[in-house]
């Protein structure tokens, strides 16, 4: 504006701007000739898209991580657990040099020298039952200097089939206790691990819409900022005239001052979401840009259906709830494993092997006569005497143990159960928290159309009252101070129309959530 604005001028730019904003209310999107719409336009930022943004946020969000980590650690100790059952092979190689001093003429030497090399070998597993399995082999290799040694070296090999089976010790539900609860809690975590993919996609979203309505409403406040200095100049006009007091023109600089003001606080605000958004999709505007800039609009379409429907889809399918369920399985698996574990052990074991007996045939003289044994030969020789079972062997037995009082058992059965009692509970809670929040979004969004509505005619009104303000204004029948009222009504009312547009966006994106994306929107063509 220049020293030689007028008052027609001042009256026909103001005007104008009340009529060109007037054109943007209640259409989504802003016809392109609306004068919030050119404000936008001028907007200097890096544009963005809720699709972008989202799929930054899955990269990127320090929340989708986290949970990712944690799925995978809980896939870590289920791998470990399941281990435990995998067979485990093992050998054991002994050497041993041994001096004896002898005093009986039968040692063979007055100094028994003898250099024993021996192995174990074999293969062991337990099975999810809790049978407990070992098949080994034990050779012994002997050299000695006695003289009454008829085999030197000699060979000794033993192999056995060994048992133990706990027999009250809850098979299945005690052995295979901490696989069971690995396997509970891996599902727990999976579903936790794709809900907070959801949750982050629905509070990129959220986040976005907000930066949506904060940007509409800087524009909004730009406007009446620039109608503002249109005011003040045809006021500062007219008390030149003589037309209106000095205190019309000193209300006219307050409302400057004000709006002023305000748009450097929706100007800081919409750069704290779109920081906030940053920080959340771990992404920043581009090169020299200070904001991101959205690009998309709310969606319009919000399928609404049976409120009942709507709870038991959320209730069957939310994730979240899933994993405390999982969580609510795990506990009860070690409960239930505690109780058998309690009851006194009874194992049976058993073995079923055979040996073998080999080496160098050796001459020995005893006296005057001179002694041969009959058995001779290597000891793979000594192996196939023991896979024959040539020389066979079995046993059975029960092993029982009564630990006196039961305390120790029972107590952590009772700890157990209560841990899985609060578990429980948790899960009740977590269902009664859901259902309450479906019920509440769901009522939020099916008077978003409503809400809209009044909204919309709010923002009209507000117009029609500045529109009537400004001819009375102009007709001296009303004063700049009622002027400035009615534009800061003007300033509320189009911020109401930005929430009340984002606001049934937002809820449905928390409905997606709450239902772990059963729940779906249609979006703008």
């Amino acid at each position: 504006m220049n020293i030689a604005f007028n008052s027609t001028t001042a009256r026909f730019i103001f005007v104008a701007l009340v009529c060109a904003t007037s054109l943007s209310i209640g259409q989504t999107p802003i016809n392109p000739d609306s004068a919030l719409h050119a404000i936008l336009e001028k907007l200097e930022g890096t544009p963005l898209t809720l699709q972008q943004a989202t799929q930054y946020a899955l990269t990127n969000a320090t929340s989708v991580r986290r949970a990712e980590a944690a799925y995978l650690a809980a896939q870590g100790s289920l791998r470990n657990e399941r281990g435990l059952y995998d067979p485990e092979l093992f050998f054991r190689l002994d050497y041993q040099d041994q001096q004896l001093a002898a005093a009986s003429f039968f040692a063979g030497a007055s100094v028994l020298t003898t250099q024993q090399v021996g192995s174990r070998t074999g293969i062991r597993m337990s099975l999810p039952i809790g049978t407990e399995l070992e098949l080994g082999i034990n050779t012994t290799r002997l050299e000695t200097n006695s003289q009454f040694a008829f085999l030197n070296p000699e060979y000794n090999a033993f192999g056995s089939l060994s048992l133990r089976q706990p027999l009250l010790g809850g098979f299945a539900a005690s052995a295979r206790k901490q696989l069971t609860r690995a396997e509970h809690e891996h599902d727990a975590w999976k579903a936790r691990y794709d809900q907070r993919v959801i949750a982050a996609s629905a509070e990129v979203e959220r986040m976005y819409w907000d930066l949506y309505a904060a940007e509409r409403d800087f524009a909004v406040q730009k406007l009446t900022r620039d109608r503002a200095e249109v005011f003040l100049k045809e006021v500062e006009l007219r008390a030149q005239t003589g037309l209106v007091g000095p205190n019309q023109v000193a209300n006219a600089k307050t409302f400057l001052a004000e709006q002023e003001l305000l748009l450097l606080e929706r100007d800081e605000q919409l750069g704290n979401l779109s920081d906030q958004l940053a920080s959340l999709i771990g992404v920043r505007p581009g090169s020299g840009e200070q904001r991101f800039l959205p690009v998309d609009e709310p969606p319009s379409d919000f399928p609404l259906e049976p409120i009942d429907e709507l709870v038991e889809r959320a209730l069957r399918m939310n994730l979240d709830l899933q994993a405390s369920k999982r969580d609510v399985e795990a506990a009860r698996a070690l409960a239930d494993a505690a109780g058998w574990e309690a009851l006194p052990s009874v194992d049976l074991v058993g073995t079923l092997g055979g040996s073998g007996l080999t080496g160098r045939a050796r001459e020995v003289i005893f006296g005057s006569d001179t002694l041969r044994t009959t058995r001779g030969g290597s000891l793979s020789d000594a192996l196939s005497q023991v896979a024959k079972r040539e020389f066979p062997n079995w046993s059975v037995g029960v092993e029982v143990s009564i630990p006196l009082g039961l305390r120790r058992g029972l107590g952590e059965s009772d700890r157990l159960d209560a841990q899985a009692l609060g578990a429980e509970q948790y899960y009740v809670e977590l269902s009664r928290v859901l259902e309450e929040q479906v019920r509440a979004t769901y009522r939020e969004l099916s008077n978003g159309k409503n809400r809209l509505r009044a909204a919309r005619e709010g923002v009209e009104a507000a117009q029609e009252q500045a529109r009537i303000g400004l001819i009375e204004f102009y007709n001296g029948r009303t004063t700049a101070f009622e002027l400035v009222r009615l534009g800061e009504d003007f300033g509320v009312a189009h911020r109401r129309y930005s929430a009340a547009l984002v606001r049934t966006a937002k809820a449905a994106a928390t409905l997606r959530q709450l239902t772990s994306g059963e729940y779906t929107v249609t979006k703008n063509n």
